[in-house]
């Protein structure tokens, strides 16, 4: 059985979240470095196992694209030329960072933690695999 692995995608800092073997519990994984998002992935799925990728898709609240819209799909493409195996999907990532902030906010994490962005891009991560789990009834 493999993982689902959720990406949230951004220009500096890309966060990450997967499930366990038997997909019951989604887990804030990472944040890495954009441009060294490739690597970790190659690394990552050279030891687990991995079956889906769900990549979060940023649009605007009419359902509008924004600006990183069109290159969250240029790197599916990308991920779908590198792992023709894993199967890849978008999942609506709308409010996810408003909600990262309040599960932050509500977890009693010191207010120095708080400002750790790389924090709010796993923690994001990790409602955009939830949600996906949640609408595959996982």
């Amino acid at each position: 059985m493999g993982r689902i692995l959720a990406i949230d995608y951004g220009l500096k800092r890309t966060g990450l979240a997967v499930t366990d073997p038997l997909k019951i519990i989604a887990s804030s994984l990472e944040t890495v470095e954009t441009k060294m998002l490739t690597d970790f992935l190659k690394a990552y799925i050279a030891k687990e196992s991995v079956e889906t990728i769900v990549l979060g898709m940023p649009k605007n609240l009419n359902n509008q694209d924004t600006d990183t819209t069109q290159v969250v799909k240029q790197r599916k493409a990308e991920l779908t030329k590198l792992f023709p195996d894993i199967n890849i999907v978008y999942e609506d990532e709308r409010f996810t960072t408003v909600m990262a902030h309040s599960v932050i906010m509500g977890s009693g994490i010191n207010k120095k933690a708080r400002r750790d962005k790389g924090l709010v891009d796993k923690v994001s991560a990790t409602i955009i695999l939830q949600s996906y789990m949640q609408r595959m009834g996982l």
